[in-house]
């Protein structure tokens, strides 16, 4: 098997916000502890056990996965049966992200930025096959497994915005059309695998006893799924956020209304959804800036058919700062299609520029201008990837992660219509 030299990591942050990864081991007092009885690998896994785990039959885990243990605090049973499957399945997400990244072009996997990225995914199959399956036997040891699996997330908090560092470095040696193709599948099966080890994370945090100083996820969570999300309130919290930045960059924020049914509540996961409305919002918010539109971006909830728990909701965002360039409308799917090259036909509320343009008219590399003041405020992850085109397609993917879509609508010259639909999962019995 072979390994690539990698560069060194980058500075890690969180892509979106997450529960915490911080937590007391044992449910006493103190700082987390060192994995004391764990032994780390030496070796790296072998190249027939990596196809073997990639292999494996897996299905997508859907919101009726993550709630079926139920409310925490769980059981010792439930809580060591939640580590047992995290423990089986978490290797074969990981293999087939190996098995991928393999299958590009050696000159690809060798770029630094995403040779960082496949030493990552080695190191983590290493760490996780090195924990005895077996040894899932008692809350201590699953304290441990707990501790390991943080340390996974944290190690792979950085992957998409390197991963795009490293294709935009690529371009050269791949088409647009297969970069989006390896991107969207490597992004769709990264949140089933991040989901997987945070479920777990949450539904320990939740379970067993921590000192005041960790943040536990709250009495209507089910790890990182809240069963009484108010999309009012992330939209709200978003365009707070999206707003403050624009009056840093711009001197000024657009008016935001929100109608419809403000109230409504669903089961979903708060990270995924904030994630959307952010990028969503910067859009609009961007376009009627530029735009120099009065019209306030109003932003309409409604239920979907359905029980008011599983049926799930519909967003409409909708701005009036002139809409997306027809020429355009066709590759705001895709992943490198940058959102700035300065010119007024592409203030529209979606990903607009060409690949080859990050260079060209964009300062600060290709970042966009609504990235480059993101940055400057100290924002989240999300905003070093802005500009790099990834804003809507990977919203999109968290949409349709389970079974949602987001769609868009432009009126050029005029304005944009952004439709996102997400489902709910029954809470029966819970």
């Amino acid at each position: 098997m072979y390994r690539i030299a990698a560069a060194a990591k980058p500075s890690q942050r969180p892509l979106v916000r997450c529960v915490s990864t911080t937590f007391n081991s044992h449910g006493g007092t103190g700082s987390a502890s060192s994995l004391e009885g764990y032994t780390p690998p030496t070796t790296s896994p072998a190249n027939d056990m990596i196809a073997q785990l990639a292999a494996k039959h897996l299905d997508r885990l859907s919101l009726k996965d993550l709630i079926r243990f139920g409310r925490p605090p769980l059981s010792t049973q439930s809580l060591l049966t939640s580590a047992r499957f995290t423990r089986e399945y978490l290797p074969v997400r990981l293999s087939r992200r190996i098995r991928a990244l393999r299958n590009l072009p050696y000159i690809i996997v060798s770029n630094p930025n995403i040779s960082t990225i496949y030493n990552n995914y080695i190191d983590s199959l290493s760490a996780i096959l090195a924990f005895p399956a077996g040894s899932l036997t008692s809350l201590t040891e699953e304290s441990k497994f707990t501790e390991l699996l943080t340390e996974i997330v944290n190690t792979h908090s950085n992957t998409i915005p390197t991963l795009a560092k490293g294709f935009l470095e690529c371009r050269g040696y791949t088409t647009p059309g297969e970069a989006t193709k390896f991107l969207d599948h490597h992004l769709r099966a990264r949140i089933g695998t991040r989901l997987m080890a945070e479920q777990h994370i949450g539904l320990h945090l939740a379970s067993v006893p921590q000192p005041p100083t960790v943040s536990v996820p709250g009495k209507s969570y089910i790890g990182t799924v809240d069963t009484e999300l108010r999309p009012a309130e992330i939209i709200e919290s978003c365009a707070s956020f999206v707003g403050d930045i624009c009056e840093l960059r711009y001197g000024a924020r657009p008016k935001l209304t929100i109608d419809g049914n403000p109230d409504i509540t669903f089961p979903y996961i708060p990270v995924h959804l904030e994630y959307i409305i952010t990028e969503l919002l910067k859009n609009a918010f961007r376009a009627t800036i530029e735009a120099n539109s009065p019209v306030p971006i109003i932003v309409t909830i409604a239920a979907a058919p359905g029980p008011p728990d599983a049926g799930g909701i519909t967003i409409r965002i909708r701005d009036q700062g002139g809409g997306i360039a027809p020429d355009d409308l066709g590759h705001i799917w895709s992943y490198s299609f940058s959102t700035f090259n300065g010119s007024r036909s592409s203030i529209g509320s979606g990903n607009s520029g060409h690949l080859e343009g990050v260079d060209d008219g964009a300062p600060d590399g290709g970042m966009d201008a609504m990235g480059r003041f993101t940055e400057s405020a100290g924002a989240l992850e999300p905003s070093s990837i802005a500009g790099l085109g990834y804003g809507l397609p990977m919203s999109r993917a968290y949409a349709q992660y389970f079974g949602g879509s987001l769609k868009v609508q432009s009126a050029y010259e005029w304005g944009t219509d952004v439709y996102l639909r997400l489902k709910g999962v029954g809470l029966d019995g819970l």
